[in-house]
C-alpha cells in the first residue's frame, strides 16, 4: 500500500496534469484568436489607407476647382 504522502503527490501531479492541459487548451484559443484580430487589423489598416488616399485626392480636386479659387480670391 502507498504511503500517505506518496497517494497525496500523486494526486496533486494528476491534478496539476488536468490543469495544464486546460491552460495549453486556452493558449491554443487565444493564438487563434490572435490571428484572426491580426487579419482583421490588417484588412482596416488597408481601408484606412485606401480612405486617406481618396480624402487627399479630394482635397487637391478641391482646391483646383474654380470654386475654390474664386472663394479664396
Amino acid at each position: 500500500m502507498a504511503e500517505p504522502k506518496t497517494l497525496a503527490l500523486k494526486i496533486e501531479r494528476a491534478e496539476l496534469r488536468v490543469q495544464l492541459a486546460e491552460v495549453q487548451d486556452q493558449c491554443v484559443e487565444l493564438a487563434v484568436d490572435a490571428g484572426e484580430l491580426h487579419a482583421q487589423i490588417e484588412v482596416l489598416q488597408e481601408e484606412l489607407a485606401q480612405v486617406r488616399q481618396d480624402r487627399d485626392a479630394w482635397r487637391r480636386a478641391a482646391l483646383r476647382s474654380p470654386a475654390a479659387s474664386a472663394a479664396a480670391g
